[in-house]
C-alpha cells in the first residue's frame, strides 16, 4: 500500500489488545485499503483483528430507506468477515462515546478508520481523538488518489484537478490484494448480531420505506458492475443525459454506502471491450467528478450553506436577492410535487418512489428550486433536505457538491446575467425539450 493513503489523527502509546478498524463509509470487505492496513499492523503484531461498525441513532435527515439498505448490506459484511475469522461488532450510540468505551473494554491496541470529508465524519473522529490514548489512523479508501494528496487546497474545478489526478493514477490506480484469511483469532466467543431486533429496534422516520429495484450488499454491487459493464458501458457516452435511457451506471447508491470500491470500478472498466470515448466519459465521472467533489467537502466546511459558494456567485445571487418571482413554492409543495412545472414534479416523483433521480434531472431539478423560492439560502436549504431524505446517495459530497454547482456556481463559471440567477447558469424546461423527450419522462414518471 502507498503510505500517502494513511493519516495519523493521533499519535498514542498501542496497548496490548486488538487492531480494531472502525468501519464507517466504506462498508466492503474486498477492495478495503482501511481493513488492508489495520490486518496488516495485526499480523506484525500477532495481534486479533476486528472490526467496528457504530450505528449513529439519527444521521443528516437519513430514514428507514438509507438505514434499512445499509443494515442488509452490513449483514452480509459480517458473514463475509466470519470467513475470515474477522470478528465484527455493532454498536449503537455516538461514536465520540461508544468507541472510546469498546478501546477501554478490550484494550484495543490501534485504531484504524475510513476517510470521510463531511464535517460531521470530521468531528466523530476530532471528539474520538481526544477521549484515547491509542495510535489513531485514517485510511482513503474511498477516492483512487488519497483527497489530501490529490490536492492541498479546494479547487477551482474539474480542469484544474482533472491534471492533478491523472498525473497521481499511476501510482494509486493499482491492483488491491485480498484480505487474508485472519491467522490470530479473538480470544472471547463472540455472538452475531441479531439483525431482526436492529431493525424492529430503529427510532428513525419510517415514513420513506424502503425500494426494492435494488438490492444492497457487496455481492449485489459487483453484479451491478460486470452488468454495466457488459450491457451499459458501450452505450454511456451517448445516453447517459437522456432520463429515458438506462444509460447510467445504477452504482451510486453502492459506492455511497462503500460497497463497492471506486478503484474495483475503475479497474473493471479499463478491462471492458467498449472503445476509449465510452471509458473516458465514464471514468471521468467516476475520477475527476467524484473526487472533486470530495475536494470541495474536505476543504470547505461551508460546503451545505450560502458562504461556501465562490464570491463571484455570492455577489450576483446577492444582487438578485429582490427580484421579482413568479413563483414561490414552500417546502411541503415541493416535497409532494405540486408545482407549475410537471417536468419537475415529474422529477420529484422519481427521486420520492425510486430513491434515485436520474443525474441530467437533479441539476434541472436544484436549479428551478432556486428559481422558486425566496431566497438561494431557502433554496439551498430545501434542496439538501430533499435529497438526504429521499436519495440512496444522499448525505455524500456528490449530493451536497452537485447542489452547490447548480445553486451557487460551484465548480462553474459566471454565465450571462438574468433575473433570479443573476450570472449562475440558468436551465429552463425548453433547453431540456431539446435534449430529450420530455413528455415521454413525465408519463412514465406518473405510472411508477
Amino acid at each position: 500500500m502507498d503510505r500517502r493513503r494513511i493519516r495519523t489523527l493521533y499519535y498514542g502509546i498501542r496497548d496490548k489488545g486488538p487492531v480494531a478498524y472502525w468501519m464507517s463509509r466504506d462498508q466492503r470487505v474486498n477492495d478495503n485499503w482501511a481493513l488492508l492496513f489495520a490486518q496488516s499492523l495485526a499480523i506484525e503484531q500477532r495481534l486479533p483483528l476486528c472490526v467496528i461498525f457504530c450505528l449513529a441513532p439519527q444521521f443528516l435527515n437519513a430514514t428507514l430507506r438509507h438505514y434499512d439498505f445499509m443494515l442488509r448490506g452490513l449483514e452480509e459484511l459480517e458473514a463475509h468477515l466470519s470467513h475470515k475469522q474477522i470478528p465484527f461488532f455493532l454498536l449503537s450510540g455516538t461514536p465520540e462515546k461508544e468507541i472510546p468505551l469498546f478501546i477501554s473494554t478490550h484494550r484495543v491496541s490501534t485504531l484504524i478508520t475510513d476517510f470521510d470529508p463531511l464535517k460531521i465524519k470530521k468531528g466523530w473522529k476530532e471528539r474520538v481523538a481526544r477521549e484515547i490514548a491509542i495510535p489513531f489512523f485514517e485510511v482513503d479508501t474511498h477516492n483512487i488518489v488519497p483527497c489530501w494528496v490529490a490536492s492541498e487546497k479546494q479547487e477551482y474545478g474539474a480542469y484544474t484537478i482533472r491534471p492533478k489526478i491523472h498525473h497521481l493514477l499511476k501510482d494509486f490506480l493499482t491492483d488491491i490484494p485480498p484480505v487474508q484469511k485472519h491467522p490470530f483469532l479473538w480470544k472471547k466467543k463472540l455472538n452475531r448480531v441479531d439483525w431482526a431486533s436492529i431493525q424492529k429496534g430503529l427510532r428513525v422516520d419510517k415514513s420513506v420505506s424502503p425500494v426494492t429495484w435494488i438490492k444492497p450488499g457487496e455481492r449485489e454491487a459487483h453484479e451491478q458492475l460486470q452488468n454495466f459493464i457488459k450491457k451499459g458501458l458501450k452505450k454511456y457516452d451517448r445516453e447517459r443525459n437522456d432520463p429515458n435511457c438506462h444509460g447510467q451506471s445504477d452504482l451510486s447508491p453502492y459506492l455511497h454506502f462503500g460497497q463497492v470500491s471506486a478503484q474495483r470500478v475503475a479497474l473493471e472498466v479499463l478491462k471492458a471491450r467498449p472503445g476509449k470515448d465510452e471509458k473516458d466519459a465514464f471514468l471521468e465521472e467516476l475520477i475527476v467528478r467524484k473526487e472533486l467533489s470530495d475536494n470541495f467537502c474536505f476543504y470547505n466546511n461551508d460546503y451545505d450553506r450560502f458562504e461556501g459558494f465562490p464570491l463571484w456567485a455570492q455577489k450576483t445571487l446577492h444582487d438578485h436577492r429582490r427580484d421579482s418571482r413568479t413563483y414561490i413554492y414552500s417546502l411541503q409543495e415541493f416535497e409532494e410535487a405540486k408545482t407549475h412545472d410537471n417536468l419537475w414534479n415529474a422529477a420529484q416523483v422519481e427521486m420520492v418512489k425510486r430513491g434515485k433521480m436520474h443525474g441530467y434531472m437533479r441539476m434541472y431539478w436544484a436549479k428551478k428550486i432556486l428559481e422558486w423560492s425566496k431566497s438561494p439560502e431557502t433554496a439551498l436549504a430545501i434542496a439538501i433536505y430533499l435529497n438526504d431524505r429521499y436519495e440512496l446517495d444522499g448525505r455524500d459530497p456528490n449530493g451536497y457538491t452537485g447542489i452547490a454547482w447548480s445553486i451557487g456556481g460551484v465548480h462553474d463559471r459566471a454565465w450571462g446575467e438574468r433575473p433570479i440567477f443573476g450570472k449562475v447558469r440558468y436551465m429552463s424546461y425548453a433547453g431540456c425539450s431539446t435534449k430529450f423527450d420530455v413528455q415521454s419522462y413525465i408519463q412514465r414518471m406518473a405510472t411508477i
